[in-house]
């Protein structure tokens, strides 16, 4: 209650809010983009899709993935770096990690959003939950940026928007794995909360059969009350 009526005496100008936004994220999202020194604007809101501005005033759209974006899903890991997609690429090349997602529309295991500018896919980002288990309170989120759309706040819109849904859903804990080439990503990481649990250098071998630091980073959520039960 006291949340709700400090969100009312807010001004919609000072706190940008997706659809549904609890009062604390609200305030993470706001002091992370004044941090940066950028600001990225919601546009509106319809038909479960998120319409922003990015950092340099571009239109952004971001939705749900659905089973038509199989193509435009393919497309975009083809012009990826390899190094980026250690942990995913044997599943894109055969199509499996995309009929892994879409095996699951009520999003009960994995909830893949979209970003698209000109209708060209420009963005991924997901959320992956175990429905059981010691670590079913934990999420696993996994993101890609178009190397030529990076340093616009396509990743904090998309890990915003995650971290809300996760709070949703009941999760208090996220995690990413990530190689320790992906720099850039790690930072922005880092500034929206994640933090550094492990690092082993030269743990883990890309199918050239070279080997990269295992890098593994996690956040603790504001979860949710009412949905509390939902990982068990």
């Amino acid at each position: 209650m006291i949340c709700a009526e400090r969100e009312r005496k807010l001004s919609e100008k000072e706190i940008p809010r997706f659809e549904g936004e609890s009062w604390v994220n609200g305030v993470r999202q706001m002091a992370h983009e004044l941090l940066l020194g950028t600001r990225m604007s919601v546009m509106e809101t319809e038909s479960n899709v998120l319409r922003i501005e990015l950092s340099d005033g571009t239109p952004c759209s971001i939705r749900q993935m659905t089973e038509g974006d199989e193509p435009a899903f393919r497309g975009f890991h083809a012009v990826i770096p390899e190094e980026e997609q250690l942990f995913i690429k044997s599943k894109i090349r055969d199509g499996s990690l995309f009929e892994e997602w879409m095996s699951d529309p009520n999003g009960e295991e994995h909830i893949a959003l979209l970003a698209f500018v000109d209708g060209n896919l420009v963005a991924i980002g997901s959320l992956h939950q175990r429905l059981g288990g010691w670590k079913r309170h934990i999420g696993k989120v996994y993101f890609l940026t178009h190397p030529d759309y990076r340093g616009l706040g396509l990743l904090d819109a998309l890990l915003e928007r995650l971290i809300e849904m996760s709070g949703e859903l009941g999760l208090t804990k996220l995690e990413s794995e990530l190689n320790g080439e992906r720099t850039v990503a790690i930072e922005s990481l880092g500034a929206m909360g994640f933090r550094e649990l492990v690092r082993i250098p030269d743990y883990i071998r890309d199918m050239k059969a070279e080997s990269h630091d295992y890098v593994l980073m996690g956040m603790d959520l504001v979860a949710d009350f009412e949905n509390l039960g939902a990982g068990d």
